[in-house]
């Protein structure tokens, strides 16, 4: 696991600060079906008047049944593109924020309507898609893959989706806000956090933007602990074979402690708040720490794009750590009616000029194949201050696990948390019912 992460982390590096320097943007444009239409010379020096276009496809329609509400609209604005350039049209319906997007794809899945495209978590989340998913690494983008994010969706050696980027996130925070307090140095310890979040609440500013919303509190937060064992998906297979519990583990006592802290300094009627919501009121100023990462840089960017932000690691255990993986895949469905024009629409959105400006600059993205050169002013501040801090702190840099436990759990979780936000339920009482997630949802 640890290795995994030093390769994800030192590709993810080379991607955002060196922009990966080997000038191999048009690499795949041999293999893309659609771009000739963008380009004024061919490699034999023809002109596009010169070259006979591809026709136009038409009456064909594939479908992307999408997770991110980040990108929905400019994932919108891409589609029309393909669609003037190619004559397929790309149908995007989105669902993520609030709701359950895992259980609207099942849905979706159990109507019988087969979406070309959609998305999928690796690991065990992948696991109920495995017998659609197509077999994607004859792809021309799959050897420019940053490596380590293969592994969480292959099987048997075949890669079965596209990742869609890499994520980092830990506690973002506004630095005018620290400064007013007179944080001068950054929380290392709970004790440390504890008291900044003292002087942010004497000068009149609370401290964390909080969310009711599950998958937040389910997954990420969860993840902090999780990340915070010595081994991970060790810690993780024991629990799920009944060898080890949450209610007996030291670092779940600590972990408490982390959420107590933020529950008690949060707004008020964080019941009540959702994801939009929270990200609006963090991005006006009103909160000085959101537990998200540098995905929320284009919603922030649309309230105040000059917001002073960093993302700074969260204190538990012996050192303060953030967290980076690949947040989801794009799946091929063979069972749908369009298969191969789905995978020709990814093969578009990775090696065209449109698609590349999009996925850098439009989407933010931290790109997972090195032929696409990030637009580090897009990343923003907070992708940014991770860069440089997981350069200078690499050892303080863990992983996503939550996608290592089957479909169901965390939403378990998410609503465990939701009752202990609530003040429902004891910490202890917690502590039981993300054990009886578990066994609940194994034994089936």
């Amino acid at each position: 696991m640890k290795k995994g992460i030093t390769m994800l982390l030192t590709a993810a590096l080379f991607v955002v600060l060196a922009g990966c320097g080997n000038g191999n943007n048009g690499g795949n444009a041999g293999n893309n079906q659609a771009s000739t239409a963008g380009n004024t010379e061919t490699n034999a020096g023809q002109t596009n008047a010169e070259k006979p276009e591809e026709p136009k496809k038409e009456n064909v329609t594939i479908k992307v049944f999408q997770f991110k509400v980040e990108i929905a609209d400019a994932l919108q604005k891409l589609a029309e593109a393909y669609e003037q350039e190619t004559g397929v049209k790309v149908e995007v319906e989105t669902h993520g924020g609030g709701e359950d997007y895992s259980a609207l794809l099942k849905a979706e899945l159990a109507a019988g309507e087969e979406p070309e495209i959609f998305n999928s978590a690796g690991w065990a989340g992948f696991d109920p898609y495995v017998d659609r998913a197509s077999d994607l690494s004859g792809e021309a983008w799959a050897k420019d893959l940053v490596e380590a994010s293969k592994a969480q969706i292959s099987r048997d050696g075949k890669l079965l989706g596209m990742p869609m980027n890499l994520e980092a996130y830990g506690f973002t925070y506004n630095k005018d806000l620290f400064a007013q307090a007179g944080i001068t140095a950054l929380p290392q310890t709970l004790d440390e956090l504890e008291a900044a979040a003292k002087k942010l609440q004497d000068k009149g500013i609370t401290p964390f933007a909080l969310t009711s919303e599950w998958w937040s509190m389910g997954i990420h937060t969860l993840n902090i602990a999780l990340a915070n064992h010595e081994d991970p998906a060790t810690f993780i297979e024991d629990v799920k074979a009944g060898k080890a519990t949450f209610k007996d583990e030291p670092v779940m006592k600590d972990w408490l402690r982390l959420v107590d802290i933020m529950f008690a300094n949060g707004q008020k009627n964080a019941l009540t708040t959702d994801y939009n919501t929270q990200v609006a009121e963090f991005a006006a100023g009103k909160y000085a720490i959101i537990q998200h990462g540098n995905w929320i840089q284009g919603m922030v960017d649309e309230v105040n794009p000059e917001l002073n932000l960093g993302m700074m690691p969260v204190p538990l255990g012996a050192k303060p750590y953030t967290f980076t993986g690949v947040p989801n895949n794009w799946i091929v469905n063979n069972k749908s009616a369009h298969a191969e024009e789905a995978k020709a629409f990814l093969n578009w959105m990775v090696s065209s000029e449109t698609g590349k400006k999009y996925i850098a600059t439009d989407f933010k993205f931290i790109p997972a194949v090195s032929t696409i050169a990030p637009d580090t002013a897009a990343i923003g501040k907070i992708g940014g201050d991770f860069a440089t801090f997981s350069q200078e702190h690499a050892d303080q840099v863990k992983g996503w696990n939550w996608d290592r436990f089957p479909d169901g759990i965390t939403q378990q979780w998410g609503s465990a948390m939701q009752e202990y936000l609530g003040k429902q339920i004891s910490g202890d009482e917690l502590l039981g019912k993300l054990d009886k997630a578990v066994a609940d949802i194994v034994k089936r």
